[in-house]
Formats: C-alpha cells, sequence, structure tokens
C-alpha cells in the first residue's frame, strides 16, 4: 500500500493551501514597508490586522520597528516588493512542473533564482548595518533571519546546480526547501493574527519569540512532505547498504534526547516564557517525529528501500535537532556573549531548519552515490571499429 503522503488528493489540497496563502500574502508583502516610507500609505496588512487584533497592537508594532529600518528602508522595501513576487513565482513553478511545461518552467526559474538573489541582497543590507540587539525583536530574531537568508540563497543554488546537471530529483528537494524557507514569512503574518488570541495583552516582539520556536520545523517538514509525495519510486537502482542503520539511528535518538532534556530544563527555569516557548517547540517537533517514524517503519514494511531510506535520515536528522540546538546556546552564549535566555531562543529556533538543510544534503549525496554505483554496474560500451568499411 502507498503511503498517504502520495494521495493526489493530500498533493492537490496542499498545493491549493499553498497556493491561496501565497496569494493573499503577495499583495501584503509588496505594500507592507510603504507606511514606513510616507505615513499615510496604503497597508491592507496594518488594516488586516488592526481588525484581527487590534489597533494598538498594530502601532506598538511600527513604533518598534520604526528605528531598526530607518537605516535599511530601501533595502527592505526592495526585500519586501520583490518577496510578493516569490510568493506569486512559486505556485507557477509547481504548476509548470506539475504539467510538465519545460520551457516556461526553465524561464520561470530563472527569473525565481534571480528575483531571491535580489531580495535576500536586500535583507542581507538590512543585518549587515543593524545590530543584532537593535533588530526588530531583538538579537535571537536576527540570528534566525540571517540563518533563512543563508538556508535560502544555498538550496536555490544547489537547486539551479542540479538542474544544470540534469538531477531533476536533487533539483525538485532542493527548491521545495528553498521555497519552504521563503514560506516562514507568509506564516508568521498569519501567527501575528492567530498568537495573539493565545497569548492575550503580549506584544509583537513576544508573538515573535514564540513563532520563531516551531517555523523553521514547520517549514521543512512541509518540504519534505511535498519531496516524498512527487517520488513515487519504491527502489532506486545501486542503492545497496541504508546510510541510517539502526546503530545510526539509535545513537541519533539517544543524542537528541539528551539534548531535548537539557534544552528543556533549560527553558522551563525561567518560569512563563520559556515554558511558553517549550511548548511552541515541543508540539510541531512531535507532530513531525511520529510523521517521519511512521513513514520509515510503513515503507519498511512495504518493501519500499528508497522511500524508507529518506524518512530514516530525515528522521535522524531531526533526532539531532536539539544536539545541535544544545551546542549552538554554548556558541551564542560563550562566543558572542548573548545572556542565556538570548542564546536558548536562538539555538532552539534555528535547530530544526538546520538539520533539515543537512539531511537534505545527505540525501542528495546518497541518490549520487547510488548513481555512481548503477554507473560503475553498466556494461563497458564496445570501442567502434574504426577501420574502413570495404566497397564492393
Amino acid at each position: 500500500m502507498r503511503s498517504w503522503t502520495s494521495s493526489s488528493t493530500w498533493r492537490r489540497a496542499a498545493a491549493g493551501a499553498v497556493t491561496a496563502v501565497c496569494l493573499w500574502y503577495a499583495p501584503l508583502a509588496m505594500t507592507e514597508l510603504w507606511s514606513y516610507a510616507r505615513p499615510g500609505a496604503p497597508a491592507p496588512g496594518a488594516w488586516l490586522l488592526a481588525h484581527t487584533v487590534s489597533p494598538r497592537y498594530v502601532a506598538d508594532a511600527f513604533a518598534t520597528r520604526v528605528a531598526p529600518y530607518r537605516h535599511s528602508l530601501v533595502p527592505m522595501i526592495v526585500h519586501s516588493v520583490l518577496g510578493g513576487l516569490l510568493m506569486l513565482l512559486g505556485p507557477a513553478q509547481l504548476l509548470t512542473a506539475a504539467r510538465r511545461r519545460v520551457r516556461l518552467h526553465r524561464a520561470l526559474g530563472v527569473l525565481f533564482a534571480v528575483t531571491v538573489c535580489a531580495s535576500m541582497a536586500g535583507a542581507g543590507l538590512y543585518l549587515a548595518r543593524t545590530p543584532p540587539r537593535d533588530a526588530f525583536s531583538g538579537t535571537a530574531f536576527w540570528i534566525v533571519l540571517a540563518t533563512i537568508l543563508v538556508g535560502t540563497v544555498l538550496s536555490v543554488a544547489f537547486g539551479i546546480l542540479a538542474a544544470v546537471g540534469r538531477l531533476p530529483d536533487l533539483h525538485q528537494r532542493w527548491m521545495l526547501l528553498a521555497y519552504g524557507y521563503l514560506l516562514t514569512a507568509p506564516l508568521l503574518r498569519l501567527e501575528w493574527g492567530a498568537l495573539p488570541a493565545l497569548l492575550p495583552g503580549q506584544p509583537m516582539t513576544e508573538v515573535n519569540r514564540v513563532a520563531i520556536m516551531h517555523l523553521g520545523s514547520l517549514v521543512v517538514f512541509g518540504a519534505l512532505l511535498a519531496a516524498r509525495a512527487r517520488d513515487h519510486r519504491d527502489t532506486v537502482e545501486g542503492l545497496g547498504r541504508s546510510w541510517a542503520p539502526l546503530p545510526v539511528t539509535a545513537a541519533a535518538h539517544l543524542a537528541g534526547a539528551a539534548a531535548l532534556l537539557w534544552l528543556a530544563h533549560a527553558l522551563t527555569s525561567y518560569g512563563t516564557p520559556g515554558n511558553r516557548l517549550l511548548t511552541a517547540y515541543l508540539l510541531p517537533y512531535a507532530m513531525a517525529y511520529t510523521v517521519m517514524a511512521a513513514g520509515a517503519r510503513r515503507a519498511a514494511r512495504a518493501g519500499r528501500d528508497w522511500a524508507r531510506e529518506e524518512w530514516r535520515i530525515q528522521l535522524t536528522g531531526l533526532c539531532l535537532a536539539p544536539a545541535l540546538s544544545a551546542g549552538a546556546v554554548a556558541l551564542f552564549q560563550h562566543s558572542l556573549g548573548l545572556g542565556r535566555f538570548t542564546a536558548l531562543t536562538a539555538g532552539v529556533a534555528i535547530g530544526c531548519g538546520l538539520t533539515a538543510f543537512g539531511a537534505t544534503a545527505v540525501v542528495s549525496l546518497r541518490l549520487l552515490y547510488a548513481r555512481e554505483v548503477r554507473r560503475r554496474a553498466l556494461p563497458a560500451a564496445p570501442p567502434v571499429s574504426r577501420t574502413p568499411t570495404a566497397v564492393p
């Protein structure tokens, strides 16, 4: 029996939901910073948020963001406008790929890559000109933004290399991961409107702190589900032994469990704020773990070796995310001189996104290795005879 991720109904529903979010967010992104440059300019996003939460909530957020954006307003407007364009290009790319419109897909892909670079350049100028402690929502948010920027650019670069190398399965995985990173922007805006109902009276800066605990894990998990849904292969020629055998996955589980206990103890020592962040992290993490473990088990029972291998590699990455976060906390605290709570927030926020990037790289290497094994196993072509044929 095929995994539920192969269901055409699920794929259509997921694609429809992503497209709806992108179409909703595109005009909001393009106009979000106009009012910072010219007070009174149309700001449909702020209007919608004021009616969803409260005018005071929006006014406080505006006042908090004015100073960080003052010296980088033009780059941020470029970043925001082009980000809105990316929200339109993403669904277009998915549609052209699904319908095998190769020329149009390639043309839009070039535009997408150029737009990503230009948009991320604007964000990079903002981050370079803004000290982390002065950024909107503080140092932890600055670190998360920088991580997303680097992850997006590298994912697009690897996707382009895969396309040039005629490796469509790798190209697909990297571009889905890149678009997952980009989707943190509209999902964050949705949380600006939804989380105040769960956190009454909290400003947007606190909402951001809660949101970054799980946005990274959600978007990379969604990219994995999309990649698995589009890959129907039961096996890959040359696959051979697993790169994530039981000893490796067991060690990853032990390391992840120990790090998770340490992170939980560290966060709960800060009372309500720490408990809030821990809950925001654990719930999506547990959901992703459950689906990945079930996917690996189901694929093993069905004899689908390649599906099992990818699930296992990604699950190993997820298990190692808390360990990476714990190491990042120590680095941020002792090397960068951050306060312990800020270091905890930043370390936990970037863990799943980083390990998912690493797991996707391992999956790519796994496929390349299988191709090389298959190439070497093929019989050599007979040499072409250069002896001229006699003419009767």
